[in-house]
């Protein structure tokens, strides 16, 4: 099927045609949807939809929590030709006003406390997913007869917008085409060897890029089951791998595998490859986990813009600290800040092209000028070396981006929110090493007159930043340091707190 000529949604729904008389989710109850059915659900919500106004190219925020119903709005979202725009379920109010002022949707799917923004978007049509009664998508699905009608979308035209925080405190949108999704998803099923009889254990969250689009589309594309889990408990997780063959995750995922005593061998007899993303793996981690259960640990690396650039190879060597070759079909470089390439085993930053990469961010045109070269090569962001063979090791960021637990952190965000608190004069917010997390946000403080305790801090930001934002400690400095240029020097805190939270 041309990929150009055709929406994404009718990809899927070929693949859930050959697949209809298999089961799509098993779920943690004992129960099953098939794909049948999920597609069935996609098509009462995309008529839903409709009614509810819908029409090709309107947007539609979604923030609720992951349930067989989640993945079936995304569904119906892409059958009507709309714009998916997922949000985190851990942003506040007046994160997700920010959301509905620049994405202008035409519908908010919400979990209930976003009521209160109604009146201050008198444009949008705010529905609930599962609460029974006056804007319930639920009620008008179950009122809906299911349509196969797909939106007269093609390759070209947008498919999600998700929004990934900038170093100026200002959200961007990265739009992606079907054919982002649709050809990305091909070279992670070619490049990881899915096969007919493999099983997604997918404990992934679908506000982000890793659960949404990477770990399902390999398996919605291929007609394969996925064991459906809400979220990711250590020893839910554990107890699951012996039904499945494919676990994807981030690092945090198997750090706390590891701490599970049960984790051996046995128990993961029946896995064809464990896959990790969205921050850095350790060395030390890589280590451990082969030694406990024989799997060396596939890394990979991708971002909102681009989805997956680059892989370790499910076939040879995977080397430890790396993130393996460009995927088939997209190009990768180390260049100077000009955009010329360095020689291999020099370090510069990384930049990619291909059909994988987004075609801008939402209503930023000068932003995007900046980050996507006029000939196609984008910027990440991101420093790194290429060896003579290819592969690519990340070793470190040109912005100060802090990833946490898998989710992207940037200070300026967090250091705005925290100067307006009384008795903050100053602030600045890093990322450290944490066994757990990757890395865990600092925050440091001058104060303008007592020490700030971590209590009264966190008291301030719990209604204005999301949780996984918020500092795991705080320090009281008499000044920040600085260079001559007075820009602050966040190299030397990294360094003066690098052991805050080690054993």
């Amino acid at each position: 099927m041309n990929q150009i000529q055709y929406s994404f949604f009718h990809r899927l729904q070929h693949a859930a045609t050959r697949a209809k008389g298999r089961t799509a989710l098993h779920l943690e109850d004992g129960s099953s949807v098939s794909y049948a059915s999920l597609y069935t659900r996609a098509g009462q919500y995309a008529v839903a939809l409709r009614a509810a106004g819908l029409s090709k190219g309107d947007r539609v925020v979604v923030q609720v929590e992951k349930s067989p119903q989640t993945l079936a709005l995304y569904l119906g979202t892409l059958q009507c030709g709309a714009i998916y725009v997922p949000l985190n379920t851990a942003y506040t109010r007046e994160e997700v006003a920010y959301f509905l002022g620049d994405a202008e949707p035409q519908i908010f799917v919400h979990g209930g406390f976003a009521m209160a923004l109604e009146s201050r978007f008198p444009q949008v049509a705010f529905r609930t997913l599962d609460a029974a009664g006056k804007g319930s998508m639920a009620d008008a699905a179950d009122q809906s007869v299911s349509s196969t009608e797909i939106g007269d979308a093609h390759g070209a035209d947008l498919a999600a917008i998700v929004y990934t925080s900038g170093t100026t405190g200002r959200s961007k949108g990265a739009m992606l085409s079907h054919h982002n999704l649709s050809s990305n998803a091909d070279s992670l099923i070619k490049a990881w060897g899915w096969r007919n009889t493999d099983v997604l254990l997918h404990a992934l969250p679908i506000f982000h890029v890793h659960g949404l689009f990477i770990a399902l589309h390999c398996a919605l594309l291929t007609g394969t089951p996925m064991i459906w889990l809400p979220k990711f408990v250590a020893a839910q997780t554990l107890a699951a791998l012996k039904d499945a063959t494919v676990l994807m995750g981030v690092p945090t995922f198997y750090t706390r595998l590891l701490a599970e005593p049960g984790l051996n061998r046995r128990c993961v007899k029946h896995m064809r490859v464990f896959i990790s993303g969205s921050a850095p793996l350790t060395p030390q981690t890589f280590a451990e986990f082969e030694q406990r259960t024989g799997h060396r640990i596939l890394e990979r690396y991708g971002m909102s813009e681009t989805i997956i650039n680059t892989t370790n190879p499910l076939e040879g060597e995977r080397l430890p600290g790396t993130v393996g070759y460009p995927l088939p079909g997209v190009e990768a470089r180390i260049a100077d800040q000009s955009g010329v390439e360095l020689p291999r085993g020099e370090v510069g930053m990384i930049e990619v092209r291909g059909p994988n990469v987004f075609s801008g961010y939402w209503r930023m045109p000068d932003k995007t000028r900046e980050e996507i070269r006029v000939d196609g090569w984008f910027i990440t962001g991101d420093l790194g070396v290429m060896a003579a063979d290819g592969h690519v090791s990340i070793v470190g960021r040109g912005k100060d981006l802090v990833i946490s637990g898998g989710y992207n952190v940037y200070p300026i965000e967090i250091e705005e929110v925290l100067d307006t608190l009384p008795g903050v004069r100053e602030s600045a917010v890093i990322g450290v090493p944490h066994p757990d997390f990757g890395e865990a946000v600092v925050a440091v403080v001058v104060p303008s007159e007592t020490e700030l305790q971590l209590d009264f801090v966190l008291s301030g930001l719990a209604n204005r930043l999301a949780r996984f934002k918020q500092p795991k400690a705080i320090f009281n400095v008499p000044e920040l340091p600085r260079n001559t240029m007075g820009k602050v020097q966040k190299n030397v805190l990294r360094e003066r707190y690098a052991r805050t939270f080690s054993n």
